[in-house]
């Protein structure tokens, strides 16, 4: 009786060599193999030709029939943080284990990996902030602006905290760019939650001669809660940094307006620069921020010249 290779394998698109040779000799499928009907993605796991380019099934048949998790950028694209990387998956097992990988696989030795697993979209994958160190550590298939945007993301959608990245920190001591992750982690610690907010934290709030400004500053009028970008609690000013996407809107001005009013009535008084003048006037902006400052130090002191 003749079989179909593309009823064998089913809508998963892949099939264990166990499964499959239930079913066909050993032959059948070497034969299938060199007339193109069926792709050996590695030891024991086929697929169809057509799912090759499927990157989800290439991660699934990696970490079949293994004590393996998914990690660096292949966790990270998993978590939605990256988009799928090109080349090849990678995948982490403890050190006993074989650290042998295949064509399109690659298999790193990580303590407790397997112990410490995570599941998304039924698969074994490591933690978000595992993922974050290890890709930086090494970023194959993923440039080093995209894994800055998921360690930032990771942490605004509260995948992870600044915490959980520095103590994966301190067990990659020797890992490269380990002091710019550093950099990083302390600014998200701080409350950055963009590029745009580090930025601005680096180039304009933390300048010489600027006033003292803490992220993330949170205010109640009302039975509202408002969190300021920047806040300076001596001259009760807020520094607001929009960004060209969020805050382009109409809607979102209007909302906006009504924030700044209300957070008025309770004494602050708001700043706000958009992505264009903070990353091209940084200057200009320090020198707005003091005039302000010391128009409220006078105006809260009552030293005001009428």
């Amino acid at each position: 009786m003749a079989h179909d290779p593309r009823r064998l394998v089913g809508e998963a698109g892949w099939i264990a060599g166990a499964d499959l040779l239930a079913h066909v000799s050993r032959s059948t499928v070497r034969n299938w193999v060199a007339a193109g009907k069926l792709l050996r993605l590695r030891p024991g796991v086929f697929a169809l030709p057509a799912v090759e380019a499927n990157w989800r099934i290439r991660v699934a048949a990696a970490l079949h029939g293994r004590e393996a998790v998914a990690n660096h950028a292949t966790a990270l694209a998993l978590w939605e943080l990256i988009p799928s990387p090109t080349g090849p998956v990678h995948i982490s097992v403890d050190p006993g284990r074989s650290g042998r990988g295949s064509p399109g696989v690659v298999v790193h030795r990580t303590a407790g990996a397997y112990a410490d697993r995570r599941m998304v979209d039924g698969m074994p994958v490591s933690s978000v902030e595992r993922a974050v160190v290890d890709a930086w550590g090494r970023p194959a298939g993923a440039a080093p602006a995209a894994l800055r945007a998921a360690a930032i993301t990771a942490v605004r959608r509260r995948l992870c905290s600044p915490r959980d990245l520095t103590f994966e920190l301190t067990r990659s001591s020797r890992m490269r760019g380990r002091e710019e992750l550093s950099r990083l982690v302390g600014l998200l610690a701080d409350g950055c939650q963009s590029e745009l907010e580090i930025w601005g934290c680096l180039q304009v709030l933390r300048a010489p001669g600027m006033p003292t400004f803490v992220q993330q500053r949170r205010v109640t009028v009302g039975s509202e809660i408002f969190v300021l970008d920047a806040a300076c609690e001596e001259s009760m000013l807020a520094v607001e940094m929009d960004g060209a996407a969020w805050h382009g809107s109409r809607a979102q001005r209007e909302r906006d307006i009504r924030r700044d009013s209300l957070v008025a009535t309770i004494g602050w008084q708001t700043l706000r620069f958009s992505y264009t003048r903070m990353t091209r006037s940084a200057e200009a902006c320090r020198r707005d921020i003091r005039i302000v400052h010391a128009a409220r130090l006078r105006l809260l002191r009552g030293d005001i010249v009428r």
